[in-house]
């Protein structure tokens, strides 16, 4: 089996909420470069709370937390505003999509902070837009867009900054199965192009299609297994 140099690395991880209960409760996970990797479990499960701690949108309360070689307990709010900027896409269920914003805009507005001048992110967010096939749609606002076409315009708004670290939410929850396996697959490419891909999701059928599934229940990992996809 081929060994990944480490993108992300989470060691004795615990997040407590409200003071007692226990989203996470000392989990360790390594995630290679490259990997494409389901994180399963049913709703409570913890792994909502694991891709935010992954993400930087929250931190632990007690454990290690490295990304790309950052100690993350280390960095001031500044300096994980700037590695999510530049290193870490997120794609959501529900797209949050600004209303009333084409398309492009959408996605270039995804750079603002990233210090890229604007004919720089009109130019990505072009490019972006045109890999997920969505060149047609550049000048289309969020309710003129199905629901497969918004979450390829939230896909499209995560890669266009070039992350290493892709996090997908429960990417296919709010789809129908053809327009869910389609996001399958564009997230399939966009590993196969170089992202490290983590999909969040109860879904069997999503899991499937990564190449590593890692289980998960009341907060800790029961299951770690690679495979090939289906």
């Amino acid at each position: 089996m081929a060994s990944h140099p480490e993108l992300v690395c989470l060691r004795r991880l615990t997040r407590i909420h409200a003071g007692h209960f226990k989203a996470l409760d000392e989990v360790d996970l390594s995630i290679g470069r490259d990997e494409f990797i389901a994180i399963v479990g049913p709703s409570g499960s913890g792994k909502t709370t694991l891709l935010n701690i992954t993400g930087t949108l929250d931190r632990a309360t007690s454990g290690e937390v490295r990304i790309d070689g950052l100690d993350v307990n280390r960095l001031d709010d500044d300096a994980l505003s700037a590695l999510r900027a530049r290193r870490i896409g997120f794609v959501f269920q529900h797209f949050h999509l600004a209303p009333g914003v084409p398309a492009l805009d959408n996605v270039a507005d995804g750079m603002l902070y990233t210090g890229l001048p604007w004919r720089e992110r009109r130019s990505r967010a072009l490019q972006a837009l045109r890999r997920v096939g969505l060149g047609d749609r550049l000048q289309h606002h969020p309710h003129q867009l199905s629901g497969g076409e918004k979450q390829r315009v939230a896909i499209a708004r995560a890669v266009a900054r070039e992350p290493a670290l892709l996090l997908a939410d429960e990417p296919t929850g709010a789809l129908d199965t053809a327009t869910g396996t389609q996001v399958m697959d564009l997230l399939g490419e966009l590993h196969e192009a170089g992202t490290t891909v983590v999909v969040i999701t109860h879904d069997a059928a999503v899991a499937a299609r990564c190449q590593r599934q890692v289980r998960m229940r009341d907060g800790r990992i029961i299951g770690d297994t690679r495979q090939r996809p289906s």
